[in-house]
């Protein structure tokens, strides 16, 4: 008989305004490492191109040594910048773009919304509506109750 894996709670995980500033020592340097990390792909892409480039230019096959390490150096680290994503995943966490913007499931007056923060923010101060995005960032203290309520 197969040995059965236990189920995993996949109920979304919300966060309280004073949970999300809890965890952000954590996601804080995850998130520096997923953008650091984006760089350095970006960086091997950027050269792979250039080589590919050279590569056809001349007929010989000059780089094709250096075109698998890098290729395979390339793979590697976009299993790194994988890896980091998972994390920030596994916190429940959202990554909106490669510039650090994130968001923190919340409840907010019964309703879903999100907690948004920036990489460089202190804080989680802001807040907005499902599909408000970015544009809709509100701070939390103009709330009237300070975002102190019991699902904010």
């Amino acid at each position: 008989m197969a040995a059965t894996k236990p189920l995993r709670d996949t109920r979304k995980r919300y966060y309280t305004v004073e949970e999300a500033n809890r965890a952000l020592t954590l996601v804080r340097a995850i998130v520096a490492d997923i953008v650091r990390q984006n760089g350095v792909v970006e960086e091997l892409q950027q050269r792979l191109a250039r080589m590919g480039r050279e590569r056809r230019q001349d007929s010989e096959d000059l780089y094709s040594e250096e075109l698998t390490h890098f290729q395979g150096e390339l793979e590697a680290e976009e299993e790194r910048l994988n890896t980091f994503h998972e994390e920030l995943k596994r916190l429940g966490v959202e990554l909106r773009n490669l510039d650090g913007l994130c968001d923190f499931p919340s409840l907010m007056d019964g309703r879903e919304v999100y907690l948004c923060w920036r990489l460089g923010e202190p804080q989680v101060s802001h807040w907005h509506e499902l599909e408000a995005g970015f544009a809709g960032r509100q701070r939390i203290a103009d709330r009237p109750d300070g975002g102190a309520g019991p699902a904010a």
